[in-house]
């Protein structure tokens, strides 16, 4: 049966790209190891080429390189060859199963909404670094780890303060595709993390709304500032 899917490409399939897997596929069926070109001439490539795409296998760990072994005067090759666990280097389609769980909770929880923002916040919390013992974060502190935690999450987030009021503009959605499709359930779990994040820091603040695709690459959350030790 072929598989039909719908959705759009997921980012993380061919990771390694079409030429470098090709050049993996090559050394994988050789068996035995080849120089840079042997390995052009099969897939078609500049040796120069070649060589970067082996440069990056090797350094990832799914090819090993060594030096020709030889008696003759000269420059010996380099040989490559593909390490035991390149095979688990194939394809992944992440996208694809979180589209299969974003429209499963959308469809069959009672409340979709109020289940991935708490979803959401079981993983900021999990995420989150707790202050040490009597450590009170203030909402300063509190809004600039937010800002730590979202970038590493790969949100492109910024802090904008204007007197009293706190926002974090997001200039990336990782989870932009998905978003799109279900934002009932994806933008609520990004909700959660952030709420999450900031109660592990029993912090006096909390993420009061988050407003999606305010434009098309913007999404923008803002705080609020709660009483001491009220955090969720």
């Amino acid at each position: 049966m072929k598989l039909q899917h719908r959705g759009k490409p997921d980012p993380a399939i061919g990771a390694l790209g079409a030429s470098r897997t090709r050049v993996l596929e090559v050394l994988q069926d050789a068996g035995t190891q080849l120089n840079v070109n042997d390995i052009a001439a099969r897939v078609g490539l500049h040796t120069n080429t070649v060589r970067f795409h082996l440069d990056a296998l090797v350094a990832a760990g799914l090819v090993a390189s060594k030096a020709e072994e030889r008696e003759l005067p000269g420059r010996p090759r380099t040989l490559y060859a593909a390490n035991a666990n390149s095979d688990n280097a194939g394809s992944r389609s992440y996208l694809l199963l979180a589209e299969i769980l974003a429209s499963s909770m959308s469809t069959q929880t009672p409340e979709p909404r109020e289940a991935a923002v708490k979803a959401g916040q079981e993983w900021g919390r999990y995420l989150g670094e707790s202050p040490p013992p009597f450590k009170r974060v203030d909402a300063e502190e509190a809004t600039e780890r937010l800002v730590s935690a979202m970038d590493t999450l790969g949100f492109s987030p910024e802090k904008v303060t204007r007197g009293r009021q706190r926002q974090v503009l997001l200039h990336h959605c990782p989870f932009r595709e998905v978003a799109k499709e279900y934002p009932e359930v994806t933008c609520s779990i990004h909700l959660g993390l952030m709420k999450g994040l900031l109660a592990e820091l029993d912090a006096p603040l909390e993420v009061e709304r988050l407003d999606p695709f305010v434009e098309p690459t913007l999404c923008v959350a803002s705080l609020a500032s709660l009483a001491p030790g009220t955090g969720d």
